[in-house]
């Protein structure tokens, strides 16, 4: 319904349905399931690799014609397995590693506004990028704690459970004082000592949660 977060079930049906219209549909649209066999399979994985495409998204398009095609196998339609002697994509993800102060400066220079707001929350917060996509003020439940409780799905780009977690949970992460004040509102203090006449000029400040804005109209 509209309005409500994605269910992470909704997520993983698209997640299939993806890679049948970029990877699986492109390639083999055209061709009779009774024509598959190992040479089939590896030509698929040598365009993967020769198109540029992702070990990850290699390995998880391997995965799903390996179901498809092994269904076939044993309902009868082929006499030998298509896969035998085929090698598939090799995914294996290395640690993860912190980048440096510079680094972290160089990546910071290669973007806009909203992508260098992104990366000072998942550096200085230690979220994902779709956790930063999905911060919000409510979230922030002390001064230095911020709760970590949804994110922006990368395939329906709608917000959604935290990954691998129930609906409701959530963990608590810390926050440091200049990602705090990123997520705070600025206010505008009048600078003193203007000529008569003349607007006084805006300066931007942060506020706190729960303060008022000092010298406003009621």
């Amino acid at each position: 319904m509209e309005g409500q977060p994605a269910s992470p079930r909704r997520g993983s049906l698209r997640h299939p349905d993806s890679l049948l219209e970029h990877h699986l549909y492109p390639a083999f649209r055209s061709r009779r399931m009774g024509t598959f066999d190992h040479k089939v399979v590896e030509a698929f994985i040598r365009t993967m690799e020769r198109n540029g495409v992702g070990l990850a998204t290699q390995s998880n398009a391997f995965d799903k014609l390996k179901a498809i095609l092994l269904d076939a196998h044993r309902l009868g339609l082929y006499d030998e397995n298509p896969f035998d002697g085929v090698k598939p994509p090799q995914y294996d993800p290395k640690r993860a590693v912190i980048p440096s102060q510079a680094e972290l400066q160089a990546i910071r220079a290669a973007g806009d506004d909203t992508f260098r707001l992104v990366v000072d929350l998942m550096s200085g917060c230690g979220l994902r990028n779709g956790e930063a996509f999905a911060v919000n003020l409510t979230n922030i439940v002390a001064d230095d704690v911020y709760r970590v409780t949804e994110q922006v799905n990368q395939t329906t780009k709608d917000h959604s459970p935290l990954k691998h977690r129930k609906v409701g949970e959530y963990r608590d992460v810390p926050c440091e004082h200049r990602c705090e004040q990123l997520l705070l509102p600025p206010r505008p203090i009048p600078v003193l000592g203007v000529r008569r006449g003349h607007r006084p000029a805006q300066c931007r400040q942060p506020v706190g949660r729960g303060q008022a804005l000092v010298g406003e109209p009621e």
